[in-house]
Formats: C-alpha cells, structure tokens, sequence
C-alpha cells in the first residue's frame, strides 16, 4: 500500500497586534501554552516545544502533511484569541498581529532551539522582539518590509 510520509519541524513566531503586552503573567502564559498544545493535537501538528514571553509567542511543531502552514496558525490564533479574551475583562481587546514567520529547522538543530525558547523570558532582557525577528528573517535570507512586519 502507498503512503506519504514526512517529519518536518517547523519553528512558528508570531506576536500579539503592535506588541501589546497582554501576556505578562506568567501563569496565562503557561495556560496558554498547554492550551495551543492541545489545538495542534487536532490538527495532526504537534507542538514540541512552546514559549514566548509578554508580546509573542514561538512554537516548534511536526508539521502536519495534511494542512498548510497558514491553516494552522490561523487555527491557533483563532481559537486561542476566544480563549484568551475569555480569561478576564482585562483580555477583552486581545489580538494577534496579522503576520507570522515559519522557518524549518532541522532535526538536527531541534535540542538547540527547544532550548532557545524555553529560555525566552532571558532572552527578551537584552533583545527586544523586533530585534530577535529581524534577526530570523536575515538568517533565513527572507526579503522584508519593514513597514508591513510589525502590524
């Protein structure tokens, strides 16, 4: 019987709309994490390894092979906003910006990362956001707008 198969991780960045901070407590945030966990089980797209810090977040998943990159971040925006505005009146303006960057990373690289972005809180205290993505998007040679990455 013929089957298609593949293993592909992908590390996914996104922040919320124009960098708001409404992920400061660190209690939400962990919430938030198991709860996308379980959005990409239903998606067949597993997430390895999740974290982010008070304006964004960067997941590893397995990539599905049956939906495309873009379905599953919408899918996790879209579900996670509902859940996240529910939390507390404080949350009711919550959004995520519109964009997000999805990069591959080899298995080889997978410990490294994992690491990288269980260690995000440290991280974010000498570079900020826009810096980290920036930095993304030069070494995975992406061509950029900067007037259109940040909305």
């Amino acid at each position: 019987m013929p089957q298609s198969l593949s293993k592909m991780y992908i590390h996914i960045i996104f922040s919320t709309k124009n960098r708001v901070p409404f992920l400061q407590d660190e209690s939400l945030r962990k919430d938030l994490y198991g709860f996308m966990v379980g959005i990409s089980k239903k998606l067949d797209s597993q997430i390895v390894v999740i974290g982010g810090f008070s304006d964004h977040i960067h997941l590893i998943c397995c990539l599905s092979r049956n939906y495309a990159i873009s379905e599953i971040v919408r899918e996790l925006k879209r579900v996670s906003t509902k859940w996240i505005r529910g939390r507390s009146f404080q949350l009711k303006s919550f959004h995520w910006q519109n964009g997000y960057g999805a990069f591959s990373i080899s298995p080889s690289h997978l410990d490294a990362v994992r690491e990288y972005i269980t260690n995000q809180s440290e991280h974010h205290k000498k570079v900020s956001f826009q810096d980290e993505y920036r930095k993304f998007l030069k070494k995975y040679g992406v061509e950029y707008d900067d007037s259109y990455v940040w909305d």
